[in-house]
């Protein structure tokens, strides 16, 4: 972008086949207000050659990472040792995009973008971050951060961030890398002096704390959702949902204060084990 930011994502050959994930993700660009410029700006990062392929069919601007033959499919080989590796090798990309001077959003494919995100994003951060729960009455960091969304600014700090961030990997063996993130985000502000920033899950909602308020979301996360089957189900019908919401006369949404149709996804909803 004109600010030097790009979009980054990352899939797998189940995320990206035809239908599955990617093509929601990229369909939801163009269905948001303010957001289809943005899908020009989005690195789409492949974890296997398979979604490789996939990638390069649907979207102009595809990275394999990695040299493995594997395909990531099944849900052993989705934790497995190898996908963990390269999972981690993904923060060794991003760390090289802000030694060359990009900030960058990362940003999980299992969600539906609806409005530019930007606009609640600070300036003032070295690290905004999604959160699975948020109260604006708790300390900061007290916030529950999910690292499926976050955006980064191109800072000594930050790539110091991400270099303890790896680093921290041996510490807790074969954990992924938002449960290491979780465990050590005080060390990276009082260590590294980092600024990390949570995200009001108004705006950046999710399937863990769930909102309605169509009027300011701008993020729709399938987290605390299980199967990619319950994903990509519930988020069609979260697009849906959208969909009905923008063809209304603007005079109608205010009047009905953002309010729609907006509830908690029935297959996500019992992937989760409520009641």
């Amino acid at each position: 972008m004109e600010d030097r930011t790009v979009i980054i994502t990352s899939v797998n050959e189940a995320w990206a086949r035809n239908g599955s994930l990617l093509d929601l993700y990229r369909q939801s660009f163009k269905n948001g207000e303010d957001t289809e410029h943005l899908l020009n700006h989005v690195l789409v990062v492949a974890l296997d050659p398979a979604g490789f392929r996939h990638c390069n069919i649907v979207h102009p601007h595809c990275y394999l990472l990695g040299a493995t033959n594997d395909n990531f499919t099944s849900a052993a080989q989705f934790m497995s040792k190898e996908y963990l590796d390269l999972v981690w090798t993904k923060l060794s990309l991003q760390r090289r995009v802000l030694e060359l001077g990009y900030n960058f959003l990362f940003t999980d494919t299992d969600m539906i973008v609806l409005r530019n995100p930007f606009r609640h994003i600070t300036v003032h951060a070295d690290m905004s971050v999604s959160c699975d729960s948020f109260s604006a009455t708790r300390a900061p960091l007290d916030n529950r951060v999910n690292t499926g969304f976050y955006y980064m600014k191109a800072t000594n700090r930050s790539m110091e961030l991400l270099r303890y961030w790896q680093a921290a990997r041996t510490r807790f063996p074969g954990d992924h890398d938002q449960g290491v993130f979780y465990n050590i985000k005080h060390e990276l502000v009082e260590k590294l002096k980092v600024r990390i920033e949570p995200l009001d899950t108004v705006y950046f909602s999710n399937f863990c704390e769930y909102h309605n308020d169509l009027g300011s979301a701008c993020t729709m996360h399938a987290a605390c959702c299980k199967g990619l089957d319950n994903k990509v189900h519930d988020l069609m019908d979260m697009a849906a949902v959208w969909k009905n919401y923008t063809s209304l006369a603007p005079e109608e949404r205010k009047k009905m204060g953002g309010k729609l149709k907006w509830t908690v996804p029935a297959r996500c909803y019992k992937s989760m084990g409520w009641h």
